[in-house]
């Protein structure tokens, strides 16, 4: 039976799933992530480029979010949907709580730097100025697969 909450939110994950394996390659987490306008058309992607640009701030998130702002001429993401892999982390929370969108989705948990409810939940945090709605475990078992086979895969040639 489809759960009428997530359902809607499994074409754009497949989306950020494709974004994800483009991090891949590089040597990068492979993360992504999709923005959606308040009409719910794509207005930027991204993965994890940390790898490929140096820059510790390049996860999947912060890119998109980037590019979302700059399509829309706006810091202000007022209505947007994130649309990510992973649970983000605490810089990426951050970034979603500072650039106002209103809905977080997510597939897989990350238990051990997530800030959207697994370790922190600094997104619905009351103290904060602005707290999105968070969606969790879209397409879970995919997001997590494609995690766990790119570390498997490191492991064994790490060896």
């Amino acid at each position: 039976m489809a759960d009428p909450v997530r359902e809607p939110w499994r074409a754009p994950m497949r989306l950020a799933l494709e974004q994800a394996a483009r991090a891949a390659p590089a040597g990068d987490v492979p993360v992504g992530a999709v923005v959606l306008s308040p009409e719910g058309s794509v207005l930027s992607v991204g993965h994890n480029e940390r790898e490929m640009t140096g820059d510790p701030t390049a996860h999947a998130e912060v890119l998109a979010i980037r590019r979302a702002a700059a399509e829309l001429g706006a810091w202000r993401l007022t209505g947007c949907t994130l649309v990510v892999t992973l649970e983000p982390c605490t810089m990426c929370a951050g970034a979603l709580v500072q650039s106002r969108v209103a809905r977080v989705v997510y597939g897989a948990l990350d238990e051990k730097a997530g800030a959207a409810g697994s370790l922190w939940d600094v997104v619905r945090d009351r103290r904060l100025n602005h707290r999105p709605e968070v969606i969790h475990g879209v397409l879970a078992e995919e997001c997590s697969r494609l995690l766990t086979d790119f570390f498997r895969d490191r492991r064994v040639i790490d060896f």
